[in-house]
């Protein structure tokens, strides 16, 4: 199994950045895909980037051009850099790994990280 810890949520203007990091407890090298998920109040979870194969990156509409998903395997830590926010963009974030066809959370996801972004 594998622990996933997100970090990096805060409350920022329209316009501004941030970055996420999600820390493994393990290898993240070991698996075949990772991925950020937000939840906006009264919304169901979405894909907003992944990583498949270690080449192949997917970004949600909303998100591309603004957005960048990125890992670095030897500290076992899964990036989301995010410029320009929009308001649209306030949720919790939380990240995922997929090993073979499984995704690691399914039903359990942790607290993830809160980001706030007002007018």
């Amino acid at each position: 199994q594998v622990q996933l810890v997100e970090s990096g949520g805060d409350l920022v203007h329209e316009g501004g950045s941030l970055r996420l990091s999600c820390a493994a407890s393990r290898d993240i090298s070991t698996f075949n895909a990772w991925a950020w998920y937000r939840q906006a109040p009264g919304k169901q979870r979405e894909l907003v980037a992944a990583i498949f194969g270690g080449r192949n990156v997917d970004y949600a509409d909303s998100v591309k051009g603004r957005f960048t998903i990125s890992k670095d395997n030897p500290k076992n830590t899964i990036y989301l850099a995010m410029n320009n926010l929009k308001v649209e963009d306030t949720a919790v974030y939380y990240c995922n790994v997929r090993l073979g066809s499984y995704w690691v959370r399914q039903t359990s996801w942790g607290q993830g990280t809160r980001v706030t972004v007002s007018s």
